[in-house]
This record gives C-alpha cells, sequence and structure tokens, in this order.
C-alpha cells in the first residue's frame, strides 16, 4: 500500500537569502533517509515559505519491504562432531535464529563449509519511523549556527511553531524540534484564516491557498513575481532590473505576492544611478526601472505581501519611506562634491587597510608604483595610471559610499569626471574591481587594467606575506583575486610574468628603515603557486583536459598569456592522430636521458651518423630546428607543433632500426645528442611525454 505524505514545519520568518537552500537541502536529506531506510517513493516536491518548510511526498510506502539477511553458523567440522551429532556450538547457533538445525543449510566459503540460513526480516511500518527520518533531515540541515530558543534543548535556525505529519489522512503522532505533531496549519500573518486544521496529506498546498492565502509553491511565487514586474514595467514604458539573487530574496519574502508601482521625484535623478539603484535594490529590495536607453525612470516596483482592497495607501506608505533614503543620498552627494576627490586622499592615512599592512593611503602608494610599472610594461599612458592610482581609494572616504558601500568606484568615476579629470581616469576608478565574478566583464582598456591589476596583486602579496593566505575558506576573495589577474593578462595578451611582478609588489611593502611589512620569505613562491594553481582550476572548469594542462604547467613558466597559448596549441596538438605516438616516443627519449649519467652533448656530428635511420632523423631534426626558431620567438605554437608531428614516422623507424647505448661511446653520445636536441624541441612548448589517450 502507498499515500501520499506531507510533513510541513511551521516556523518563525526565516532567512531569506537562504530559504531556497534550506528547502532544497531538507527535500535531499529527507530523499536520502527513505532511500536509507528502503521506504519507496514517487517524486517528493518541496515548498518554502516566510513562515514554514514543506515536503511533499507522492506514494510512499506504508511499510518497508521484508528483507533476507545471511545468517552463518559455524564451520561444519565445528558444528558436529566425529559421530556426526551437533555439537552445542550448532545447537546455540540455531536457537539464537529461533530455527532448528534441520531449517539450516549449508554453504561452501572460502573459509570452508559452514551452517548457513537466510532469515526473513519483516520490514517496519512507515508511521512508525518516519519521524525519526524527517528529524535527522531537519538536524543535518545547513544552519551556520542553529541557536535554543525560550527553554527548549534543540537547535534550529529559528523558533519552530507548529509540525504537521500526514501520511494520506492519518496523523502521524510524534515531536521535532520538541514541538508535537498536529493537524494546525498556519495561514497568513494578516489575510485569510490564522489557524486552520487539515485533513489529508493531499489537500496540500492547495488547502493552504484557498483558506489560508499563502502560495506554498516556491516557483509560482517567483513566476508571478517575474510576470508582474514585467507586466508593470511595461505599463509605463520601461524595462525593470529582475536581479535574480533579489528575485529570490523577495520571492522568500512574500507569503503572497502583489506586484505594484510607485514612483518618486525626479529631482532625485540628478544623483548617479548606481546610488538610487543600490537605495531601490539593497535597503528596500525594489526593482528599478529603465528606458530602453537604460536611463533609469523615477519609478520603482515593489512586492507586497498583502493584497488590498485600497492599493493606492500601499503604494504612498513605500514611497514615503524611499523619499527619505533618496533625500539622503541626494545631500551626500551634494556634500561631497563640494571638494575635489583629490582632497579625500589625506583622510585615507586614518582608515586601516589592514592592521599588518598599513592604511589605506599606504596602499593607495603601493598602487600607484605598481600601476605605474605595470602601464610601462602593457604600453599604456603611465602620467593617467599614476593619477589613477591615487584617486583610486579616495571615493572610500566620501559620504555617499560610506553610507552606500556597493557604490565603491563608481562614486570615484561621478566624483573625478565632475573635477574635470581625464575621462580615462574617471573611467578606470570605477574599473579597478573588475572582474568582480566569474563571468564579470574586464576592464576596459588599458589604463583600467593597470589599476586592477596593481590593486588585486597588492592585496594577494600582501596577506600572503602576513600568512594570511587561504586554508579551507578564502574571506579576503584571495582565489577570486587572482583568477581576476590572471584572465586580465591572458584575455588582453599582456606580456607580463609573475615572476617579475611578484617580487615588485613585494618590493613595495618595504618601509623607511629597510624593513618589509611582509614576514613571509617565501612570499613570492607562495604567491606564483597559488596563482598558477587558479590557472589550473580555471582551465579545467573551461573544459581543457587535466592531462594538457599539466604538460604545460610542468615547463615551470610564469607568464599567464604565454602559458594560454601553449594550453591551446597543446591541445590541438593531442588532437593529431600522431600525437600518442609521439606523446610515448618522447617519454621514452626523457627516461634515456634521465639515465645518462654525466653532461649531455649538445651538438649533433653529422660524421658519426652510421644507421639510415638516424641520418634521416637527424637531417630532419637540424633542418626543423632552424624553422621553429622564428616560431617559437612570436609563441606561435600550434604552428611550431604540427611541424613536430611530422617527425612521427622517422622517429618511430629510428626506435626501431638504432641502438642508442651502443657500446661505442662516440656513437652513443651522437645519438644522445640528436635526441636531447629533438627532445628539447617539444619541452620548448610543453612536456608532450606527459599526453595520455
Amino acid at each position: 500500500m502507498v499515500k501520499n505524505f506531507l510533513i510541513e514545519l511551521g516556523t518563525e520568518e526565516l532567512p531569506p537569502i537562504r530559504l531556497r537552500t534550506f528547502a532544497e537541502a531538507f527535500s535531499a536529506n529527507f530523499e536520502k533517509e527513505l532511500k536509507n531506510a528502503k521506504l519507496m517513493h514517487k517524486d517528493i516536491t518541496w515548498y518554502a515559505t516566510p513562515r514554514r518548510l514543506a515536503l511533499k511526498v507522492a506514494e510512499l510506502a506504508e511499510q518497508q519491504a521484508n528483507k533476507l539477511i545471511d545468517k552463518y553458523g559455524p564451520a561444519i567440522a565445528v558444528a558436529f562432531n566425529a559421530n556426526g551429532n551437533p555439537t552445542k556450538a550448532a545447537q546455540s547457533w540455531a536457537h539464537s535464529n529461533g530455527i532448528t538445525l534441520e531449517q539450516a543449510n549449508r554453504i561452501v566459503t572460502n573459509k570452508g563449509e559452514r551452517l548457513f540460513y537466510k532469515h526473513e526480516v519483516k520490514g517496519q511500518n512507515a508511521k512508525d519511523i518516519i519521524v525519526a527520518l524527517a528529524d535527522k533531515a531537519l538536524t543535518t540541515l545547513p544552519i551556520a549556527k542553529p541557536m535554543r530558543w525560550g527553554d527548549k534543548d534543540t537547535q534550529f535556525i529559528r523558533p519552530v511553531k507548529t509540525l504537521t505529519i500526514l501520511m494520506g489522512d492519518e496523523l502521524i503522532e510524534g515531536t521535532i524540534m520538541s514541538v508535537s505533531s498536529s493537524r494546525i496549519i498556519r495561514g497568513h500573518r494578516f489575510m485569510g484564516e490564522a489557524e486552520f486544521t487539515i485533513d489529508n496529506a493531499d489537500q496540500y498546498p492547495a488547502i493552504l491557498e484557498e483558506r489560508g492565502k499563502v502560495i506554498a509553491d516556491y516557483e509560482a511565487r517567483k513566476a508571478i513575481i517575474l510576470t508582474g514586474a514585467k507586466k508593470a514595467a511595461e505599463l509605463i514604458g520601461g524595462i525593470t532590473d529582475l536581479d535574480d539573487d533579489l528575485v529570490e530574496e523577495v520571492t522568500s519574502l512574500v507569503e503572497w505576492p502583489v506586484v505594484l508601482t510607485g514612483t518618486f521625484e525626479e529631482k532625485f535623478l540628478k544623483i548617479p544611478t548606481e546610488a538610487l539603484v543600490y537605495t531601490m535594490k539593497r535597503d528596500q529590495k525594489y526593482f528599478p526601472v529603465y528606458r530602453e536607453n537604460k536611463q533609469l525612470l523615477p519609478n520603482f516596483i515593489f512586492v507586497s505581501n498583502i493584497e488590498s482592497k485600497e492599493p493606492k495607501h500601499i503604494i504612498e506608505g513605500n514611497e514615503k519611506v524611499i523619499r527619505p533614503r533618496l533625500a539622503d543620498a541626494e545631500f551626500f552627494f551634494n556634500t561631497d562634491r563640494t571638494f575635489p576627490l583629490i582632497n579625500f586622499l589625506p583622510q585615507l592615512e586614518t582608515a586601516i587597510f589592514q592592521k599588518d599592512l598599513g592604511t589605506l593611503k599606504n596602499k593607495t602608494d603601493r598602487i600607484t608604483e605598481l600601476a605605474g610599472y605595470i602601464a610601462d610594461k602593457i604600453g599604456t599612458d603611465i602620467k593617467k595610471v599614476k593619477r589613477a592610482g591615487l584617486l583610486a581609494k579616495c571615493d572610500l572616504m566620501t559620504s555617499m559610499v560610506f553610507e552606500f558601500t556597493e557604490t565603491q568606484g563608481s562614486m570615484g568615476m561621478h566624483y573625478a569626471r565632475h573635477d574635470g579629470e581625464a575621462e580615462e581616469v574617471a573611467i578606470a576608478l570605477n574599473e579597478q574591481y573588475m572582474p568582480r565574478f566569474a563571468g564579470d566583464s574586464l576592464p576596459s582598456h588599458g589604463i583600467s587594467s593597470a589599476i586592477a591589476l596593481a590593486d588585486k596583486i597588492d592585496t594577494i602579496v600582501g596577506l600572503f606575506g602576513i600568512g594570511e593566505a587561504p586554508k579551507g575558506s578564502d574571506p579576503f576573495a584571495l582565489r577570486r583575486a587572482s583568477l581576476g589577474v590572471l584572465r586580465i593578462i591572458i584575455e588582453y595578451g599582456y606580456d607580463l610574468d609573475l615572476a617579475d611582478l611578484i617580487p615588485k609588489s613585494k618590493s613595495f611593502f618595504t618601509l623607511k628603515d629597510g624593513t618589509s611589512r611582509l614576514t613571509n620569505n617565501n612570499v613570492v613562491t607562495d604567491v606564483i603557486q597559488f596563482m598558477l594553481g587558479r590557472f589550473r582550476a580555471w582551465y579545467q572548469d573551461k573544459g581543457y583536459s587535466i592531462d594538457v594542462i599539466q604538460a604545460v604547467l610542468a615547463r615551470h613558466l610564469t607568464q599567464p598569456a604565454d602559458l594560454d597559448q601553449r594550453i591551446k596549441a597543446v591541445t590541438y596538438f593531442r588532437s593529431l592522430d600522431t600525437a600518442n605516438s609521439l606523446a610515448a616516443a618522447n617519454k621514452r627519449v626523457g627516461n634515456i636521458l634521465n639515465k645518462f649519467k654525466g653532461q649531455l652533448p649538445v651538438t649533433i656530428d653529422t660524421t658519426l651518423l652510421v644507421e639510415d635511420a638516424e641520418k634521416v632523423l637527424a637531417n630532419k631534426v637540424i633542418a626543423l630546428v632552424n624553422n621553429l626558431v622564428p616560431l617559437f620567438a612570436v609563441s606561435d605554437y600550434k604552428t611550431a607543433l604540427t611541424q613536430l608531428a611530422d617527425l612521427y614516422e622517422p622517429v618511430d623507424i629510428f626506435f626501431k632500426n638504432v641502438m642508442v647505448m651502443t657500446d661505442d661511446e662516440a656513437l652513443k653520445a651522437n645519438r644522445l645528442a640528436l635526441l636531447n636536441i629533438l627532445h628539447s624541441q617539444f619541452l620548448n612548448v610543453a612536456d608532450i611525454s606527459l599526453l595520455h589517450k
């Protein structure tokens, strides 16, 4: 027999940014518990609102299936004496299993013949174990800081108010989180029935919507919000910014979503858009609306948790709430602009970047110097880069950024433009934090790139230099910063070397008395290894084969753009029919050369070429070396490997017909020279011996 099963945990308001995570984890945990308990079922559907987590299991078996358990007894030699009579050991075993010896079988095992019996264990009723399974599924939710509530010993993220567990129409009695199961379901706080009873699991979630004015289906609420917001924006001739994180949060804040539109005074549009959007999205959970040209409209879309007969009152209330926030932003914006942005530079002396690494002014000085060094390397305007470096952190001391922290960078750009700074400098202040996340845009030009690279490298080197390298968790987002550095260098093809940039950055931590702020003597090596580790992970995520990545990284190179070209070239080479054979040959060559004791010869004496196979290979290698020099000079690794692939046949014939380690020392040395030169040509790109099928 099967029945639909329901469990609903009614709580105080759950954290909105974690609601989906909790619901999905509850479902996954419970499914795992049912599987372990051998309780058959069909689909599990999760429901989540601000005040509940619920699961509905379709066609849950009312009883575990019976199972057979193998019971092994003593060896036959021990179970029976010389006369064939059962021993006490056999009788005790049979008695412990509730059988007679006549019911036992014999089985041959790797330890000899033994007594054997298949014992059938009757499955438990689901209702007898389901509460414990649900309790375990809930107690293993990913809650960072579970708390005790009131005088209860149990811990959870929020106080639990109700518990409903139904198997079809039967109430399953039990206690979870110190709350006993009942048929009581709580409705909306302000609409519908505050509490009502549910008779059957099949009624959920429809009864909650009909009587309690609560839409328990998370995805249904989200769809209402998305559809309603798009329609509301269209009605005022705009396009709404439906940031998925914000949509998720708003979905988690309401049980009965009603989409409404509010307005604010057009005078506030003079404030930079970033500040207005920050206020709407982060403070008020509103959706901003734009024209098709991406200019902000004096409107916002919001989601009410109440269906009112007079929605204008709700709209007016929200308009009253946002107006003071926008007025604050207007005041901060106007106040900040009474001084040039550069005037905030001295204030950076009062703000600590990190206690061991100094103030924000110290960081600004380091960024300015390192960015200038990078600018020279990549061929961009050093003067503008250094100006951008000086201004980079100044907006952190403005009233606007102090109040609206996420506007850092963008406000610096607006203030720099107001001051008449060069446009590239202003843009660099905004783009210094790019890329902010995986897939984010890169800085748009060299000046911005130099500042972004300098800022990230300074942070990485500084924190590694004081022993704050990531260990599991990454509170300073150094992995993300490292990936940002690699992306900028690789995607713009900058000829920059980590082995040059990291020591240069380290040098700027030296104080006037000659001592360094950094205490880690291995900081350069540690940072380079860490960043190359991100390189490996990034390329794996992009779908490149791990053996290709290892073959390139085995050369211990530190120029990201050059590594990128090698990865792509080796990936192409690996696709050639001859790649596997050449990889195997290179491995063989490497083993031969590694076993040789002494200085490997580096020139081929053509007069010592005896066998036809070695003559052919030597002539091709000598000619190819000359052809490869200009290719390696311009990092054209793909063409170089393509030409090296043509050596497949002569290399194969050489190993079939030529004895390398001959007793003739002169011939042996000459053949080793040939293999050494051949091997080094491949190593100019990667260690292809590490490639495999």
